[in-house]
């Protein structure tokens, strides 16, 4: 007992706090981040409906894209990490570097995606001509910001795996402090400065053009390019990152390099787009259930992604601690600072679904006036109580597992866990029920195999870390 209880004192509740103090700004980052989305809806709907359609429908195309970048880019944390952990600092420049290359790619390959395979998908899932012609025009605009955004989350993994999680942060807010003004001028054009400034603006700027939803895809390239330059530049002044000399001489393309952020990212960003398509998926499905179903459904699932940010940002965060410890060649403690983190997933999870359970009527209501979707949406809550724990276990395990560089076996996990149990035995439930046992559950049939999928994956990421953690 004296031996468990000085382990807590010299081992746990150190590394607890550094864990958190990782976390939190990077939890700041991507809620940051996620705002400049919000914005984008709310300004763009108060412009006009076909607008906000556009911008609705664009970005379902191009957020998976970047979300399977950032993934891809997220490779660079723990090596970043396990360089640092082993102080051998000066390996970690040619790393960062071939990170840069490969987002430069990675971004001119999404850009050019977003310029020529949009209206054939558009023509595919039956967009409406004008919402269609509005949203590839959004589309053209947000590509020029692709390379830039994926320069950041690269500069932004190797931040991270230096120990330094803050600068992400208040660059994330540069970036929504320019999107904001950017996206006035550029939908609103000279109508909206004049309902802003009203007489005393000037006539030139009076002129200008309402781009709508076009001018919201400009203003979100400029954002990702002021993020990105922001970032170049901190990195370039900032003390933290002197011992590396980052900007001190561009390395060439090098394949073994890339070969292994490839082999360790691409795994991870494959993971994250499979999740994101599991949760489109489902809202496909569920639109067939009518507009008070998908509007609990869209309900329950925003307040929970929300709720979602602070186990995610433990997860990013404990990537780092474990590859740094590794990299120290501690291997007994990589092993302790891996569970301790898994344990505080678990708080975090049990104050996440008691914040939900207290605070769903107030939340829906602020939602929606709808009584309908308001009852609906409490009963879909109640099932996302349980979600919340099933959810922050598996993301903090994938996130050790990742600080050990071991990313293949977790997106096979992933995959087979998400499609088949989670989404395969939702829609099972949700169509047809338990065969006679009970009749088709509809959106709480998806629910439930949302629950069993993250369960699942959950079960199977723990064997993992508990099986990785001993061999090492």
């Amino acid at each position: 007992m004296g031996g468990f209880t000085s382990d807590i004192k010299s081992i746990y509740w150190p590394e607890t706090r550094t864990l958190v103090a990782l976390a939190l700004p990077i939890c700041g980052a991507q809620l940051a981040q996620a705002g400049m989305s919000v914005v984008d809806v709310i300004m763009t709907g108060r412009h006009n409906a076909t607008d906000l359609a556009a911008v609705s429908v664009g970005s379902s195309l191009w957020m998976p894209l970047m979300l399977f970048m950032t993934g891809t880019l997220m490779g660079l944390t723990p090596i970043v990490a396990h360089l640092l952990g082993g102080q051998r600092n000066h390996d970690i420049r040619p790393a960062v570097h071939q990170a840069l290359w490969v987002a430069l790619a990675l971004g001119l390959i999404a850009a050019g995606l977003l310029w020529v395979a949009v209206t054939p998908i558009f023509e595919l899932m039956s967009v409406p001509p004008s919402v269609a012609r509005e949203s590839a025009a959004y589309l053209s605009a947000v590509a020029f910001g692709m390379p830039g955004i994926a320069l950041f989350q690269a500069l932004r993994a190797f931040s991270d795996g230096m120990n330094h999680t803050r600068p992400a942060l208040w660059i994330s807010l540069v970036g929504l402090t320019v999107n904001i003004p950017c996206n006035y001028v550029l939908i609103y054009g000279g109508e909206g400065l004049v309902s802003l400034f009203g007489a005393h603006t000037p006539d030139s700027v009076q002129q200008l053009p309402a781009l709508g939803a076009f001018g919201c895809g400009i203003a979100t390239a400029i954002s990702m390019w002021t993020m990105a330059i922001a970032m170049a530049f901190y990195t370039r002044r900032g003390s933290t990152y002197r011992s590396v000399s980052l900007w001190k001489q561009l390395t060439p393309p090098n394949l073994a390099g890339i070969r292994e952020l490839v082999v360790v990212g691409v795994p991870i960003g494959v993971a994250i787009f499979v999740e994101v398509t599991l949760f489109t998926l489902i809202a496909l499905f569920i639109a067939s259930f009518g507009e008070v179903t998908v509007g609990a459904h869209q309900i329950a699932l925003s307040y929970t992604t929300i709720l979602f940010m602070l186990p995610m940002s433990l997860s990013m965060a404990l990537t780092v601690r474990v590859g740094n410890t590794l990299g120290q060649r501690r291997l007994a403690m990589a092993r302790k600072v891996a569970w301790n983190g898994i344990t505080i997933s678990v708080i975090v999870a049990a104050i996440n679904s008691t914040l939900l359970w207290f605070t769903a009527p107030t939340v829906i209501a602020l939602y929606t006036s709808n009584t309908e979707i308001q009852a609906l949406a409490l009963t879909i809550i109640a099932l996302a109580v349980i979600f919340q724990l099933s959810d922050s276990l598996q993301v903090n395990l994938a996130g050790a597992l990742r600080g050990y560089k071991d990313t293949r076996i977790v997106m096979v996990i992933t995959v087979l866990s998400y499609w088949i149990v989670g989404l395969g035995g939702g829609h099972w439930l949700g169509t047809y029920g338990l065969g006679g046992l009970s009749d088709p559950m509809g959106v709480h049939g998806y629910w439930i195999g949302l629950i069993a999928g993250l369960s699942t994956a959950a079960v199977l990421l723990a064997w993992r870390l508990k099986k990785i953690s001993q061999q090492e």
